[in-house]
């Protein structure tokens, strides 16, 4: 019996590693919470083990690739919940030419600490996130940021998915 499509080929990861959601408490910002974290680290752990070199190599024709994702989470983290500036999204896909992968992460669990501490200050969801200083564009309420957050971390964990198996054929979460 023959079939019209190609085999998969199941020698590279035959068992994929996957988590499966968090079980977190009721609260909405628990529930929240624990998909965003869920999210960082699936995200970081499809960076780690790559070395440098392929980790920054495009593997896609937009150029795309695995620390340069994790370089623009980082700003993003950093822009949503910390209040930092960015004047330059699209450089924030590109991660310093001498960045190693492990300051990648090193980086990005930096700032995802620094905003789970400013998390843990906000009470009510609806309120917006405090800021320092003063003259900027209103900050939004945590409830939105982290709603955007899971939404952008998911959004490219699943291409960090992609360019992570197409490096070497690792799969799951």
């Amino acid at each position: 019996m023959t079939t019209d499509h190609p085999r998969t080929d199941t020698s590279r990861d035959p068992a994929p590693k996957d988590a499966p959601p968090p079980r977190t408490a009721n609260s909405e910002a628990a529930v929240l919470r624990g998909f965003l974290d869920y999210l960082r680290a699936s995200v970081a752990a499809k960076v780690e083990g790559v070395d440098s070199v392929r980790a920054r190599t495009p593997s896609v024709p937009s150029g795309t690739n695995l620390l340069g994702l994790l370089s623009h989470l980082t700003a993003v983290e950093g822009a949503t919940f910390l209040g930092e500036q960015v004047t330059d999204w699209q450089a924030t896909f590109e991660a310093d030419s001498d960045d190693e992968v492990a300051d990648v992460v090193a980086r990005y669990r930096a700032t995802v600490d620094r905003a789970n501490q400013l998390l843990d200050t906000c009470t009510d969801l609806g309120a917006p996130l405090p800021r320092p200083g003063s003259g900027r564009r209103p900050a939004p309420s945590a409830r939105w940021a982290l709603t955007h957050l899971i939404e952008e971390t998911g959004r490219h964990a699943g291409h960090a998915d992609i360019l992570r198996e197409l490096i070497d054929g690792t799969t799951g979460r």
